[in-house]
């Protein structure tokens, strides 16, 4: 479980995060949408301590992250598997060199390991074929699934994800979508996304929470979230044609 206890955070003379209370169950989707700008990135950033909080406490089943230092924290983080928004590919690597950099950086597992991980995590996300290509020969969508395999490929225990979806287009998208929906089954992983595309936090998350202004201003399950009374909710429903009928409605993530 990750929680997250009256967390504060200034950047410059602004609070991007005002005392905000979160709490995440193993194994949920926990999607975390809002308007550009309001703090979901800096949250995300907190759970690996790559920002620390001016107030509060972060704690991954009890164990606080915010105060974690050398070991502890690098224990910590080694639960966690991250896709950047922008994929983070290095492009002078082939793909499957790039999904085993964090085996070949952080284990000592041997090279016909890691080839049979890099290839299982590549069967995963649906690109056995791109094993020997370069990242600018792959498609912004393919590109985006090649960081995805390198952010499992050590089997992390929670996935966080950056605007999974950004600069893709809307097939590509529901593509990612689907992917991280099966990723959650398959590998039983907890997965926190980062989004202000509802479509897509509509059809993976299991509970939406909505940041505006670095308040946590409404946690409910899909269903609900389109059913809000909440002024901001709605008016961020609207901005993106959302009404309260829609496909996915009855859509119980099991």
């Amino acid at each position: 479980m990750i929680r997250f206890e009256k967390v504060t955070k200034r950047l410059g003379s602004r609070n991007v995060l005002d005392e905000i209370d979160l709490e995440i169950q193993p194994g949920e989707t926990y999607v975390i949408c809002g308007p550009s700008g309001m703090g979901k990135s800096v949250t995300l950033r907190h759970m690996v301590r790559l920002l620390t909080p001016d107030a509060g406490r972060v704690l991954v089943d009890n164990e606080c992250v915010s105060e974690s230092r050398g070991r502890d924290l690098e224990r910590i983080r080694a639960r966690f598997g991250v896709l950047f928004q922008s994929g983070a590919l290095l492009q002078w690597l082939s793909v499957a060199e790039n999904v085993a950099l964090p085996l070949r950086e952080r284990t000592h597992k041997s090279e016909e390991e890691i080839e049979h991980l890099v290839r299982e995590k590549l069967r995963l996300v649906e690109l056995e074929d791109a094993y020997d290509k370069q990242p600018a020969d792959l498609s912004g969508g393919m590109r985006k699934r090649v960081a995805l395999a390198r952010a499992i490929v050590t089997q992390p225990e929670i996935i966080l994800y950056d605007e999974p979806t950004s600069g893709l287009d809307p097939v590509t998208s529901r593509t990612i979508d689907t992917l991280i929906d099966n990723l959650r089954r398959e590998l039983k992983v907890t997965s926190v996304v980062v989004t202000h595309d509802l479509h897509s936090a509509l059809a993976i998350g299991t509970r939406i929470a909505m940041l505006y202004y670095g308040k946590v201003v409404e946690v409910a399950t899909p269903e609900a979230f389109i059913a809000s009374d909440n002024e901001i909710v709605r008016g961020f429903l609207e901005a993106q044609y959302i009404t309260r009928r829609g496909a996915w409605e009855g859509q119980g993530k099991a």
